[in-house]
């Protein structure tokens, strides 16, 4: 045994800190989901702003407790580092705008003391919190969940005043059979269940209208698909997230989407109406690229993309729900792991198969 290598004294490895930091990334991150927040704001007016709220200040109460439970001194540095007020983001954007009160607790509780803290907090959850937290509100509550609304702009007079809408929000009272509406691939969904295909149910005079400016119904982030598209573009620009990941979970649903509604259109929705309908976008470009949840590696992630976009499409199309996103992207996590272990990254002076490479210094020594 070489005795000297035991006693020498150990090289710190080559890495360098690129200067940022969680609270900074977060930072962009919800700086580049306000546009479509504020689109959200005006669509469905006070209602929506209240459950963003409370959703956001569930999140944030759920973290201080769980971090005061577990004896973590530093509470106020963890609530400022911006991830739970994400997470509480994130949730809210995929609820249906006039949701109540309950569901926006009832949401933060899970997503973070289940989603995230169950696992060690910040950068140790398995599962995307927000996902988990959308995932279980919709089985276990499916009616207030599946409860939507026509965007009733907030410069529109029969649009909710602030007293009007906190009443609505705090009181969980039915909605009015004018603002009732269903969503697109909901409609669809329900149409072709009853045997009636998409060439008809589109026709028909109450079917949802697939509006490229988000006019229709659908969740608080689903009405601005092209604003969250530009939110997207925005966090590539500045280097918070890759290209890879979003690219290949819009592929991945864009294709088999093109390609049945190519031989059956009365069966399979159009690539237009699979891309701007649900969580598509949202998931493409915020949740999909998760740092802690998603692959290392460049080609695991576009396996990751495209696996979220395919079982997206095939549980919208063949499943029982549907919006498919939430699921595709908890399956997806699952699956992680293994992704990394057959999708490693090269080391450091070695070749993909571990061979050391020949490097020219070497050849001349």
């Amino acid at each position: 045994m070489n005795t000297a290598a035991l006693t020498a004294q150990p090289v710190a490895s080559p890495h360098a800190h690129g200067g940022n930091s969680v609270t900074r990334t977060m930072f962009r991150v919800q700086m580049a989901l306000v546009p479509a927040t504020l689109y959200g704001f005006w669509l469905f007016g006070w209602p929506a702003f209240f459950l963003w709220l409370l959703t956001i200040l569930s999140c944030l109460g759920f973290e201080a407790l769980s971090l005061k439970m577990m004896g973590v001194t530093r509470i106020k540095a963890t609530l400022f580092d911006g991830s739970a007020l994400l997470t509480g983001w994130l949730l809210a954007m995929t609820l249906p705008p006039w949701a109540p009160w309950w569901v926006a607790v009832v949401g933060g509780f899970i997503a973070i003391v289940i989603g995230k803290q169950v696992f060690g907090g910040v950068g140790q959850n398995v599962f995307n919190p927000a996902m988990v937290a959308r995932v279980a509100l919709l089985v276990s509550f499916p009616v207030p969940l599946t409860m939507w609304v026509s965007p009733l702009p907030l410069t529109s007079l029969a649009a909710p005043d602030f007293i009007d809408g906190l009443r609505i929000f705090l009181t969980s009272l039915p909605q009015p059979d004018a603002m009732a509406s269903a969503s697109l691939l909901g409609y669809t969904k329900t149409e072709l269940s009853r045997g009636i295909d998409l060439l008809h149910s589109l026709a028909g005079d109450h079917a949802p209208v697939l509006s490229w400016i988000g006019a229709r119904s659908g969740s608080f982030g689903e009405s601005a698909s092209l604003l969250i598209l530009g939110g997207g573009l925005y966090l590539i620009g500045v280097g918070i997230i890759s290209w890879h990941t979003p690219a290949a979970v819009l592929a991945g649903l864009a294709i088999p989407a093109a390609i049945g509604h190519s031989v059956d259109p009365t069966h399979y929705l159009s690539v237009s109406a699979h891309l701007l309908s649900g969580a598509a976008m949202l998931g493409a470009f915020f949740i999909a690229t998760d740092y802690v949840t998603s692959p290392n590696t460049v080609s695991g992630q576009i396996v990751f993309g495209l696996g979220i976009g395919l079982m997206t499409w095939v549980i919208r199309t063949y499943g029982g729900y549907p919006e498919g996103m939430a699921f595709a992207v908890l399956l997806m996590n699952a699956l992680t792991p293994v992704i990394d272990r057959f999708i490693k990254p090269r080391v450091l002076g070695r070749d993909r198969k571990g061979k050391p490479l020949d490097i020219p210094e070497t050849k001349e020594a």
